[in-house]
């Protein structure tokens, strides 16, 4: 997935300026970490699950979480795992996330 059909698909959903706003301030967050944390090159794949990591808040408050993987389907589009593993413990859960946890806690 492209940043742009990961925007377009996010656009699908949500058009809360605040909503979009908060994607966006993610998408920065995560890449700033990926090249702070060694993962430089996995940079646009870790801006783009900070991207669609509400996907489905604005539609499905109350499925969210639970919503985003068949938002994504129906987008066409293999999501990121990490988007999908929010609503099973998320990113913390993921053996890639706990390693991640550990270099920001040694980095403190």
């Amino acid at each position: 997935m492209t940043r742009q059909q990961a925007w377009e698909l996010l656009r699908r959903y949500n058009a809360e300026p605040f909503h979009l706003r908060h994607a966006l301030t993610v998408e920065g967050v995560m890449r700033w970490y990926a090249k702070e944390l060694g993962y430089g090159e996995e940079e646009e794949y870790w801006g783009i699950t900070g991207l669609l990591h509400d996907i489905d808040f604005e539609l499905y408050p109350q499925e969210h979480c639970q919503k985003a993987p068949e938002l994504l389907r129906e987008g066409g589009e293999r999501m990121p795992a990490e988007v999908r593993e929010t609503g099973e413990g998320g990113l913390a859960a993921t053996t890639e996330g706990k390693e991640i946890a550990a270099r920001l806690q040694s980095n403190s």
